[in-house]
């Protein structure tokens, strides 16, 4: 069997696979080839995986947007893009690359550390040194790519960039301001170009990248990666969400567009949207709430609890601050988590739905911290009676929504009257509900001055 430095491996591994014996081939091959062929990427990459050759409009294109379902081989591609950026065989040789994501975890733990990461395709010659504190990798020829967070946009005013990578636009909450001053920045080189890797929600910015004609545009969906997903997954979640508006999105990788019949659109909550903080809001409101929508079960497989944090200001206006809903939490750890969000945000009240739990949720919070001051309801009306009200603040333009909250606004844009597309319960948008209603439907919404 030829060595690793044979030039004419490739060429013969892809003679075999096209003759239907490549199981023989890959199984004589030797330790260094197998190593060889791991980081061999124009042989072992799919073709949605390589850099298109031009726009959607002709030419050369400026972003490469790949849209893809979970576990589609996004990230792979995105560092594979990268590492031949470094070493010049995908255009011009790039020496200063952008690294962004929605938080500087995410630039860690996904594009730099993760299992598809940049430091995880590089064989042991060719790999960078990570420097965690200064968020930096650097290559040994002396090409360097920097980490950067959506959640500061200010960060990206300065520096300048050959190349970018942004990982999972659609997440980002300040996704228009950082993608502006990322612009900027790409000023270096013959051909400064970025590539985006996300699973497509039809906000604003994506929508605009896809009718650009100097974008590049990919689709993968998660089956076509099946060989490196786990068999369990595949049964599982695939199973269950194929064919349901919310598999398309998250595994087919399709840009799902409004319900027709849904309370609220996408349009709506992009119109809704400001840039505020939600540290800096909490100043200018006069009330804030935590409520809760806690599951019947702590069970995986059943129904998230939904917590969702909003406030008023002395205008009437209602702004929703945060969305911390979470699956498989256990009635201590949610718990945890509300009272965690009512002290970060110097909240007034916990409100928390008791037709799942009755006293059981009061004694829980209490146990936590009994000072939390928590206020009972019990739904009387089905879902879509208790949220069309707030639907109606929504058109009146008198709710807000502090950022961006994508799995919230997925539901709320998929709700209609028979519930969500996939018929699951719709868990954030109840505490959601509960939340607005507290504070500019319900009896005790008159706002008051809040003592911070």
């Amino acid at each position: 069997m030829p060595t690793p430095s044979d030039a004419s491996l490739a060429q013969r591994l892809s003679a075999c696979w096209q003759a239907g014996k490549l199981p023989e081939a890959l199984a004589a091959l030797d330790p260094a080839a197998c190593r060889w062929l791991l980081h061999h990427w124009p042989l072992i990459g799919r073709p949605a995986q390589h850099p298109p050759e031009q726009a959607q409009g002709g030419g050369d294109w400026l972003t490469w947007l790949v849209l893809g379902g979970r576990g589609a081989g996004k990230t792979r591609a995105g560092a594979e893009w990268v590492r031949a950026l470094i070493h010049g065989r995908a255009g011009p040789r790039a020496g200063r690359i952008a690294l962004v994501a929605e938080t500087f975890n995410d630039v860690r733990e996904v594009m730099v550390e993760g299992v598809s990461g940049l430091l995880a395709i590089h064989p042991r010659a060719e790999r960078p040194v990570w420097e965690p504190t200064r968020r930096r990798l650097e290559w040994p020829n002396g090409a360097v790519a920097q980490g950067f967070s959506a959640e500061d946009p200010e960060a990206l005013r300065g520096p300048q960039f050959d190349a970018a990578w942004c990982d999972e636009l659609a997440k980002w909450r300040h996704a228009q301001a950082s993608f502006d001053m990322l612009q900027f920045g790409l000023r270096l080189g013959a051909r400064p170009r970025q590539m985006v890797t996300t699973t497509p929600r039809p906000s604003a910015l994506i929508r605009a990248l896809l009718a650009d004609p100097r974008s590049a545009i990919t689709r993968m969906g998660t089956a076509e990666n099946a060989a490196h997903l786990a068999p369990s997954f595949l049964d599982t979640v695939v199973g269950r969400y194929a064919g349901t508006r919310l598999g398309r999105q998250e595994l087919a990788g399709e840009l799902i567009e409004d319900r027709p019949d849904a309370l609220w659109n996408r349009a709506a909550l992009e119109a809704a949207r400001e840039e505020m903080a939600p540290e800096l809001m909490r100043e200018k409101l006069v009330r804030i709430v935590v409520a809760v929508d806690p599951p019947a079960s702590s069970r995986r497989t059943a129904d998230a609890c939904g917590l969702v944090a909003a406030g008023i200001d002395r205008d009437g206006l209602v702004h929703v601050l945060a969305d911390e809903s979470a699956q498989g939490l256990t009635p201590t750890a949610w718990g945890a988590r509300a009272v965690g969000l009512f002290h970060r945000l110097s909240a007034d009240r916990v409100v928390v739905e008791i037709n799942q739990g009755g006293e059981m949720v009061r004694t829980i919070l209490a146990g936590i911290d009994p000072a939390v001051p928590v206020r009972e309801v019990r739904a009387t009306r089905g879902k879509w009676l208790r949220a069309e009200p707030v639907a109606a603040l929504y058109e009146q333009g008198r709710v807000r929504h502090a950022g961006v909250f994508p799995a919230l606004e997925d539901e709320m844009c998929d709700f209609a009257p028979e519930g969500l597309s996939n018929g699951r319960s719709p868990d954030r948008l109840d505490a959601l509900v509960w939340a607005v209603t507290a504070l500019a439907l319900g009896p005790q919404s008159a706002p008051r001055v809040r003592r911070v």
